[in-house]
């Protein structure tokens, strides 16, 4: 690391932290290895039917067959080509979706806070530290106000520790333990907000020194990887069984070793189902790229495999539902007189606010932050800005003492320190129902407060009231209850509907999922917002007391009907997670808070708010929205259907495919006739198969009313039992046709290398017709054929040439040992495909009576 001078308050300029980078290096541990070139190409040497391909071409150099072993070494080169496409397009995919959740740092630089890649954070940069950040650097605090820091990451213990600004010269020690001055890389922040200078970074850092092992945690891997490994598993030592069988029977009854060993190979090489991991590698990795593009991250790859299963949607309302850009809306005073309001309406330049509101605004002021991050927050703040004078705004005062927001009180209390006075000002925002209760109305003036406030939160708006206190000396209450407030008024604030929010409802309604609103919004606002969003509020709306007083029978009844939670703190999500998950459903939770870190863990799929979430609810969740827009959850769940549609035609594809594959490799055997097949063809199949299963099936576009269905079965395996006979029978049909054709070739004396090329091109023909009919779950064949898949006509034009090249280049049909083939056999072979095709579609349309879904 380079020395680092003294940072003055303004942090380090941008061209002296991009020479400490360049000195130092980037902040990150160790870089996600890259794999080169070599490493790809080790990983296909490992793979079994490469090294079938290998020992096949060794078997016939040895004959002295030098040109079945060139082809059979081209073939070795084109997979090692395909094989690389595929891993450079994952790899792509994969670098495009770490660039996206590189963790962020707020730092200060010429003299602006500003968000940073937490990879470019350099030693001497001044962090700023706020509740819910996850830790870039190892830093000394220069500031610290109520920090709290979970450093169970680094020493074990839950119990979050108190952190100070350091006193003179400190030094840097372990974690864990309270009062320390220093905080660590890789720890979360829960509670409090603090300034730090960065000691330390990537390697060099407390983390860094276990960085090594936790490289080395490996991710468990998902159901579907289980489920794929399993049945390769199975297959493989089904096909090696057989083939073992095969070469000894071969040299027992023929005689021939050597080409019983080449028979073995061909039959090991015709069952090995490789394609399923590949299938699933390139699906998942894929899939997480494709839901990037719709502003989603995927943190946990397992999420996508339940996304179509999802049941219930819990979401919040404000930047969810809504834009998040709150306004006041309107001001109320509420006293003994009468109501006296004022609205803001839409005004090109905004009309002066009466005199007789600007207390209310200015108590609204000091009862928020002074670097406010709340949107309401926010909204006072640019009030009073523009209706109130500066020195209304008390930028002298300073804050001594606050009271934050609990479950027991729904307000926030902030405590000035006014210059020059002994006495304290004391300001209080929050529920009007909180805040009456704080000022002790008496019950008709607290009444009063209450339908004013109901009226404006039937209208959509979100109503807070507001109140001012003072205090001599400082003995502070235990609670606000302490303080002999006076209200001053409501304030009511807008924040209209997201666009698209009742479209997105429909379909989430024609899909079967129910969507639960939980807010922390006064229940008549929850109800409207809720109705303008298209929920259905027929229900009673449940508020967080009533939840409180429920036990956990009752509350797992009372959420099967309800829609909305009204007055709801963060840490009751999680009691609502429960109850559904108790009930059966499955879960997807929206978050932002610290609290609302364990709710989203809970969930099934925990959703966290990239732009306004915190980092401890974007650790805690599996997917992330970039745009905190509730349009981009639906539009998850559309696609997590697609990719799951998808990943079950690519299964179906190679179950079905490898039937015939496998028995016309066997079949002749068995049947003391010429074999059909040798290395070189099943080769050639696997380059039609690879491309088809990995890239043709993952491009197809969703299935017509894939919306428009109920959710998938979460215990239903992706193997099923319906999707492996359908595979099966298909596969049969084709096997049934192929060697039907090529039994009559040969009672029709058509000669052998003849037959051969005529049974091998319908068995081509029927590949890709077992390819259309599986684009398909349920739809009509013309519609399938009218999707748009640019990959699927590439890899039906590659495969008509090289099946040209193979049957009319003199070279080429010797090593794959064809002849002349008759126009007419051609034509049959052809149609053949095409008749398998409709037989395939006309059983799919009977088996798919109205009512059922697809087998596969």
């Amino acid at each position: 690391m380079s020395n680092s001078p003294a940072t003055g308050p303004t942090g380090l300029t941008q061209a002296e932290a991009a020479r400490r980078l360049q000195a130092d290096g980037p902040n990150e541990l160790s870089p996600p290895k890259r794999r080169t070139l070599g490493h790809i190409a080790l990983e296909v040497a490992r793979e079994p039917m490469f090294q079938l391909l290998v020992t096949a071409g060794v078997i016939y150099l040895v004959l002295g067959d030098l040109g079945e072993a060139a082809m059979l070494m081209a073939f070795v080169v084109l997979t090692l080509v395909i094989t690389v496409a595929q891993e450079q397009r994952t790899e792509k995919a994969l670098e495009a979706l770490r660039d996206l959740t590189s963790p962020r740092a707020l730092v200060l630089r010429d003299g602006e806070v500003m968000r940073i890649p937490g990879r470019e954070v350099v030693l001497g940069d001044l962090l700023v530290i706020i509740e819910g950040d996850r830790v870039p650097a190892d830093a000394q605090l220069l500031q610290a106000a109520d920090l709290l820091a979970d450093e169970s990451l680094l020493t074990g213990e839950a119990v979050p520790v108190g952190k100070v600004a350091a006193a003179g010269g400190a030094t840097p020690s372990r974690p864990g333990g309270d009062g320390q001055p220093f905080i660590y890389a890789g720890t979360m922040v829960v509670g409090g907000q603090g300034l730090a200078r960065v000691v330390a970074t990537g390697v060099a850092s407390e983390i860094g020194r276990i960085g090594k092992a936790l490289g080395e945690i490996e991710t468990p891997a998902t159901p579907l990887q289980r489920q794929a490994r399993r049945l390769v598993r199975v297959f493989s030592v089904l096909g090696l069984s057989l083939s073992a069988v095969v070469v000894v029977l071969y040299g027992l009854l023929r005689g021939d070793w050597m080409a019983g060993l080449l028979a073995g190979i061909t039959l090991a090489m015709s069952m090995l189902p490789q394609e399923f991991l590949l299938i699933l590698t390139v699906f998942m990795a894929m899939g997480a790229w494709r839901l990037s593009k719709q502003r989603v991250l995927t943190r946990r790859s397992a999420t996508i495999e339940t996304l179509g299963a999802t049941t219930v949607l819990c979401t919040d309302k404000t930047g969810t539902l809504t834009l998040n850009r709150m306004a006041v809306a309107e001001l109320a005073l509420v006293g003994t007189p009468g109501l006296v309001t004022w609205k803001a309406g839409a005004r090109a330049e905004p009309a002066p606010l009466p005199t007789a509101f600007h207390e209310l605004v200015e108590f609204a002021v000091l009862a928020s932050e002074r670097e406010p991050f709340d949107p309401m927050d926010k909204a006072f703040l640019a009030l009073g800005r523009e209706q109130l004078p500066a020195e209304s705004l008390h930028a002298p005062w300073t804050l001594v003492h606050e009271y934050g927001l609990g479950v027991d009180l729904l307000a926030m209390t902030h405590v000035w320190q006014v210059p020059g006075e002994a006495a304290h000002t004391v300001a209080v925002k929050g529920a009007p129902e909180a805040v009456t209760a704080l000022c002790r109305l008496p019950a008709d003036a607290a009444q009063r407060v209450t339908d004013v406030a109901h009226d404006m939160a039937a209208r959509g708006l979100r109503v807070l009231a507001v109140a001012r206190a003072e205090h001599e000396g400082t003995d502070w209450p235990a609670s606000p209850h302490g303080f002999a407030f006076r209200l001053l008024g409501l304030v009511a604030l807008a924040d209209p509907l997201r666009p698209g929010v009742q479209a997105a409802m429909q379909e989430c309604r024609a899909a079967g999922i129910r969507v639960v609103m939980i807010t922390g919004d006064h229940a008549v606002t929850a109800r409207a917002i809720a109705a303008q969003a298209g929920l259905d509020t027929a229900a009673v709306v449940v508020t967080g007391p009533e939840l409180a007083a429920l036990d956990d029978a009752a509350l797992r009844e009372r959420v099967a009907t309800t829609t909305v939670f009204a007055r709801v703190m963060p840490e009751q999500k999680l009691r609502i997670v429960q109850a559904l998950k108790a009930r059966g459903e499955v879960v997807a939770m929206t978050g932002d808070g610290v609290n609302d870190a364990p709710s989203l863990k809970a969930a099934h799929i925990g959703i966290a708010m990239g732009g306004r979430g915190t980092d401890v609810a974007r650790e805690a969740s599996s997917l992330v929205l970039l745009d905190d827009d509730f349009n981009s959850i639906v539009h998850a769940v559309r696609l997590g259907r697609r990719i799951y549609d998808n990943l079950r035609k690519a299964m179906a594809f190679v179950l079905a495919v490898h039937v015939p594959i496998a028995g016309l490799s066997l079949l002749p055997l068995l049947l003391g006739l010429p074999a059909m097949f040798t290395p070189v063809h099943i080769a050639f199949l696997e380059l039609i198969i690879d491309p088809v299963c990995s890239i043709v099936f993952e491009a197809e576009p969703e299935e017509p009313g894939v919306m428009q269905r109920p959710p998938r079965d979460p215990a239903a395996p992706l193997f099923s039992h319906a999707l492996i006979a359908a595979s099966l029978a298909q596969g049969v049909l084709v096997l049934g046709v192929v060697a039907g054709f090529y039994l009559l070739l040969l009672r029709a004396a058509v000669p052998e290398a003849s037959a051969r090329a005529a049974a091998f091109t319908a068995l081509v023909a029927c590949n890709v017709a077992l390819i259309v009919v599986n684009r398909s779950l349920s739809g009509a064949l013309w519609s399938a054929l009218r999707r748009p898949n640019p990959a699927l006509w590439r890899t039906l034009g590659a495969t008509t040439v090289l099946l040209s090249a193979a049957l009319f280049v003199p070279p080429l049909r010797s090593l794959f040992r064809f002849d002349g083939v008759a126009p007419e056999l051609l034509a049959v072979a052809m149609a053949l495909g095409v008749g398998v095709l409709l037989v395939l579609e006309a059983l799919k349309h009977a088996v798919l009576r109205p009512g059922r879904s697809a087998p596969v």
